[in-house]
């Protein structure tokens, strides 16, 4: 995939890496699903599309509410593992598909709700939103998901940006200070503006946990040559081993915006 206004342009696949994803990237904390059952965004019974899913980390945990997920990605690797992990987890109740968002292929208003987590930035925005809005049934929920660090805030993870943008200069995932929010012009045609949920949590991670999460993103493993990326773990994990806690603290994030298909 390439897109103008990520990392200048460069190509990137996080399917090269959806093993490690698969191992490293159930990452987000029991506050964030809490706050999705709260809002009424999945629950018994409903039908809920995930969108750029990934390795399905969202689904399998909210499997227990009785909600049906289908699950989808524009990478077939990702989708492997996805129906892996859910095999392996007999939940048999889910949906696969290699999908775009632009494009899903789906009938019209069959879902209560969509789902889009760390994935929404890229879509194309306005097609997007004009399929979302095509399968959600009237009044469905979309709901838009994302968790970012906090570099300007932790020292450690403002040390992870450094070296990851003396191996990937062209980067452009760093720097992040903190959400500063007004309703997206992608939204105003098809939906109201229902919730915006925001707050921060330092979340424990081993440090083997951290590398492979680093070595899942964007700028590292679904970007570098392998040999770059060998060097760059090489160098992580030497500096992550001399740091003195067992386990890592690590501050983000968590942002949850919520918007109302229009009847």
């Amino acid at each position: 995939m390439k897109l103008e206004a990520i990392d200048k342009g460069a190509a990137f696949d996080f399917g090269r890496v959806s093993e490690k994803y698969a191992g490293y990237r159930d990452i987000y904390p029991a506050s964030l699903y809490q706050t999705l059952i709260e809002a009424k965004v999945v629950g018994e019974n409903m039908q809920v599309l995930d969108l750029g899913s990934g390795t399905g980390v969202l689904p399998r945990r909210l499997y227990h509410t009785g909600a049906r997920f289908t699950v989808t990605d524009v990478s077939e690797n990702q989708i492997d593992q996805a129906r892996r992990l859910a095999a392996e987890a007999k939940m048999e109740n889910m949906d696969f598909r290699v999908c775009g968002a632009e494009d899903t292929g789906f009938s019209n208003a069959v879902f209560d709700a969509v789902t889009a987590a760390q994935c929404f930035h890229y879509f194309n925005a306005e097609k997007a939103a004009a399929e979302i809005a095509r399968v959600l049934k009237p009044e469905g929920l979309f709901c838009k998901i994302f968790m970012e660090w906090l570099p300007l805030e932790d020292e450690k993870v403002g040390e992870m940006e450094e070296l990851v943008l003396r191996y990937n200069p062209a980067w452009s995932g760093g720097g992040y200070a903190g959400l500063s929010y007004e309703v997206p012009q992608w939204s105003k045609k098809a939906f109201g503006f229902e919730a915006l949920h925001v707050w921060r949590e330092k979340l424990p991670f081993t440090k083997e946990a951290w590398l492979g999460r680093i070595l899942t993103c964007r700028g590292v493993g679904a970007s570098l040559s392998p040999e770059r990326v060998k060097a760059f773990e090489e160098e992580y994990r030497a500096i992550l081993q001399a740091y003195p806690e067992e386990i890592l603290y690590l501050s983000h994030e968590i942002q949850v915006e919520v918007y109302r298909k229009k009847a």
